[in-house]
């Protein structure tokens, strides 16, 4: 069994270092202030920069802000060993001793209930400026904003793979639009501030993921079809299945994020996740052929969701191009990692 730090194993950290290790040795003499470091994306980051600080012997001081510090050390002692963590909510949090040269803000609970979306749409705006207040006073030079594909709104069918000049955009009128539009402000504040000269602000526009940690009973296709695969049952396909998803792995994106906070241009925004498409249907298929659990499949046909997002899938061309980023580890591989974390680390019933 592979070693691992809170249940992210060293060899897929070891495998990210080895393809951004030069962006990665950009960090070295770096002060970093991370937000969301203790969600998804950022124990991810943390990790494999933490690994990285061991492994190539880099200057690296890494601070975390969380709302619960105690309960993160508890949780995840590996990850809280490696950093300072700073008490604080992103929307009113005191301002950290000390300069930092770097920051990500990855700070953003994309799973939210109906009647707390206003709450979610000022925690993004709020947040956001608090962040770049912070990063202006603190002499933050480089700063990496983590948006979401949902700032493009509905992609168009005849769209395959949706690039950053798209120029659509949510309908305001939609109220599940909300998370959309509100990262799309937000990219707005860090294009001010980079115009001001206040720091250098990159943006990464992401869409899915898969890997440890990803949470299972969440809005995510892919996290639901592997929890009902563990658990024995039958893989189920609420809709029809036609939607066309594509999933980056988490080790990958962490490699990524770091990668354009050190090398991305000031100003722009970069698409981050896969362009190998894939529809439900078969997603599904695939997940219950790799976990022997799984009941089967079952199709439902049921009118669910948004029909507008028949397809969510970015180009990635950009990040292709300019910084040699790619789509590294197979989503059959990644999904058989996530499969094998969960049942490590899942408490007995």
């Amino acid at each position: 069994m592979d070693a691992t730090l809170d249940g992210i194993a060293l060899s897929d950290l070891d495998d990210a270092i080895g393809r951004v290790e030069a962006a990665l040795r950009g960090l070295d003499g770096a002060t970093l202030f991370v937000t969301g470091g203790t969600g998804f994306f950022g124990r991810w980051l943390v990790a494999l920069m933490a690994r990285a600080r061991q492994r190539l012997d880099l200057d690296l001081s890494i601070a975390v802000l969380s709302r619960d510090p105690a309960a993160f050390a508890v949780r995840y002692p590996g990850l809280a060993s490696e950093v300072r963590l700073v008490a604080g909510d992103v929307r009113d949090f005191p301002s950290p001793e000390g300069r930092f040269t770097h920051l990500i803000h990855a700070a953003t609970d994309t799973v939210s209930p109906d009647d707390a979306v206003l709450d979610q749409v000022g925690s993004i705006i709020d947040g956001t400026r608090r962040v770049l207040a912070f990063a202006a006073r603190a002499g933050v030079r480089r700063l990496l904003y983590v948006s979401s594909g949902a700032i493009y709104g509905r992609q168009p069918p005849d769209l395959p793979t949706i690039p950053e000049t798209y120029a659509g955009a949510c309908d305001p009128l939609d109220p599940r639009s909300a998370y959309g539009q509100a990262k799309r402000l937000a990219e707005q504040l860090c294009a001010i501030a980079n115009a001001r000269g206040d720091t250098e602000a990159v943006v990464a526009r992401a869409f899915a993921f898969v890997g440890p940690g990803l949470p299972l009973d969440a809005h995510f296709a892919i996290g639901n079809f592997i929890r009902d695969a563990l658990g024995g049952g039958t893989i189920v396909v609420a809709g029809d299945g036609r939607p066309l998803r594509s999933y980056l792995y988490a080790g990958d994106l962490a490699a990524w994020l770091v990668t354009l906070l050190v090398r991305g241009n000031a100003g722009e925004a970069y698409n981050v996740g896969s362009d190998h498409a894939v529809d439900i249907a078969a997603l599904a298929r695939r997940v219950g052929a790799l976990i022997p659990a799984a009941n089967g499949v079952e199709i439902r046909g049921q009118a669910v969701g948004d029909p507008a997002r028949e397809r969510y899938v970015p180009s990635i061309a950009k990040a292709r191009g300019q910084l040699g980023l790619d789509v590294w580890t197979p989503l059959d591989a990644a999904i058989v990692k996530t499969a094998a974390f969960t049942t490590r680390t899942r408490k007995p019933a």
